[in-house]
């Protein structure tokens, strides 16, 4: 199984550890969802099935409102085999897991006030 360190695991990022900017993970962290974005789509024409690229796609089509793109990508990662991702602090997580958290960012809570 392919390990892939996760350096932001909170904001959905991924990347991992050897590449230069192949998954868009200075851009997102820097705020040029833009160039983040035609990064990963360049990078996803050679690599389709990588979830560190969908993942941080995800990212940016829900930080750019595009609410329904950002499910799409979360919902093809939980189509796939887990991957084991390592975080920065030497922990585990599955991309299944990040897709998830993912997913319920893009999901408003609803309350009943009854």
């Amino acid at each position: 199984m392919r390990t892939i360190l996760v350096a932001c695991l909170m904001a959905g990022i991924a990347t991992p550890a050897l590449a230069a900017d192949r998954t868009g993970y200075r851009a997102i962290a820097t705020g040029d969802l833009k160039g983040a974005e035609q990064r990963l789509i360049a990078e996803r024409r050679i690599f389709p099935e990588r979830p560190e690229l969908m993942l941080n796609l995800a990212v940016v089509y829900g930080q750019t409102g595009r609410l329904d793109a950002a499910r799409g990508l979360y919902a093809a990662v939980l189509d796939r085999p887990a991957v084991a991702m390592a975080l920065p602090t030497g922990d585990s997580v599955s991309s299944h897991e990040i897709a998830q958290r993912g997913l319920a960012r893009l999901t408003p809570a609803m309350m009943a006030t009854r």
